[in-house]
């Protein structure tokens, strides 16, 4: 099932507002004889309409029940898999893996947690709006960062781009998101970073693969 996410609401509910009014006008043009004109713009403005609507797009997904699974939190492609040393967010204090993702602008924009997560720490970090092919966007871009755990650390950052002038995340500490949990939006593509510990998980995911947030499997605990 496919619905459209509460995070664009504004938008996607006031480009439905204007769509219906244009429309009313071409009804009118239709009926006061001019086909010509009414036909050919309606078409368009419905195009237009449902285009601009699919960026705020929430496909239903299955979420893997297994509590060793941990799922993609944003749909696109793999873009990098590294250790970064210098990651800070309670309760990590260092090391940590990162998994980043590109989104495009025809990529579903939602965010899902990974993993069960009880949030503990959130850190909004001002910054430019690279594009998000650029290396240097995880390092210089606006981004938000919510981190905590239940079975282990956990966290995911979600990085404005050189389109996507927009960060959705109405969590706060405290918070408990399940896996697979819609929990906020970047708006018109962009990057979303996953962070697990360097030690204890198997990553399934290689560099140029495409996820789906909440479907795909991105690593495994180790037994």
């Amino acid at each position: 099932m496919m619905t459209l996410t509460r995070y664009g609401l504004r938008e996607w509910g006031t480009a439905g507002l204007i769509t219906l009014v244009i429309l009313i006008g071409c009804w009118y043009l239709i009926r006061h004889g001019h086909p010509e004109w009414g036909w050919p713009v309606a078409g368009v403005v419905v195009v237009l309409f449902l285009a601009f609507a699919a960026f705020f797009r929430n496909p239903s997904r299955t979420i893997p029940a297994d509590p060793a699974v941990l799922v993609g939190p944003a749909d696109g492609v793999v873009r990098d898999i590294e250790v970064v040393e210098d990651f800070n967010f309670p309760p990590f204090d260092g090391k940590a893996r990162r998994i980043g993702i590109f989104l495009s602008v025809l990529n579903v924009h939602v965010n899902r947690a990974p993993a069960e997560l009880e949030v503990e720490s959130k850190f909004y970090r001002e910054g430019e709006y690279l594009d998000a092919r650029n290396s240097e966007c995880a390092k210089r871009n606006e981004a938000m960062t919510i981190a905590g755990g239940k079975r282990f650390p956990l966290a995911v950052r979600q990085i404005s781009g050189a389109i996507a002038r927009r960060i959705v995340c109405p969590v706060d500490p405290g918070r408990k998101l399940r896996k697979g949990e819609v929990y906020g939006m970047i708006k018109f593509g962009s990057r979303t970073e996953l962070y697990l510990p360097v030690d204890g998980f198997e990553i399934n995911v290689k560099v140029g693969d495409r996820v789906y947030g909440g479907e795909t499997v991105m690593a495994t605990v180790k037994e």
